[in-house]
């Protein structure tokens, strides 16, 4: 008997569950954009190379045309459809849009999904190749702007819109810094 070649999976895409028949070759990006018309992730290298593809699975950022979307099945997807609350853009939404943060847009998704994910990885802790001092006792670094583009050197953009994406990031950072502090108070 010949092992079946597909299978019927569900997927946690930005709150909700979709159950679809797939072949265990396709992509998570095929997934999505081909089976389930969230289209906002990119197709651009097919390689994982210029992270147009950007999501986050279980709140860290994969490129979804390298995952299997039978290896995503009981994870939590969020696309770029999924990080706006409602009519209410996310910081890092906001912030590519007051800082023009893209030129013709293609990268943009991949690039706010990324940045969302940099923002909470820096927030928890995490140390980047360019993180001068990696013990846990001297803190959490600056999101200086070496860090954010050593952060998001994953994403590329093909405009060079490089200097108001990393401004955009530093605010949209900025601002989730000051909620916290708020919500603390």
């Amino acid at each position: 008997m010949t092992p079946s070649t597909s299978s019927a999976i569900t997927l946690n895409i930005n709150g909700e569950k979709y159950t679809l028949p797939v072949d265990h070759r396709t992509t998570l990006l095929d997934a999505l954009r081909e089976r389930l018309d969230l289209t906002g992730s990119k197709k651009g290298c097919d390689q994982g190379q210029c992270g147009a593809c950007t999501v986050m699975i279980d709140g860290r950022r994969a490129v979804s045309c390298l995952q299997l979307a039978v290896a995503a099945e009981g994870r939590v997807i969020t696309t770029i459809e999924g990080v706006a609350d409602g009519e209410q853009l996310h910081p890092v939404q906001q912030a590519f849009l007051d800082l023009d943060g893209f030129q013709c847009g293609y990268c943009t998704p991949g690039q706010i999904c990324s940045a969302i994910a940099v923002i909470e990885e820096h927030a928890a802790g995490w140390p980047s190749a360019v993180t001068h001092d990696v013990r846990p006792e001297a803190g959490v670094p600056a999101l200086s702007a070496e860090e954010i583009r050593e952060r998001m050197s994953g994403n590329l953009c093909r405009c060079g819109a490089y200097v108001s994406i990393v401004q955009a990031v530093a605010q949209a950072a900025e601002s989730a810094g000051s909620r916290d502090k708020e919500a603390v108070a």
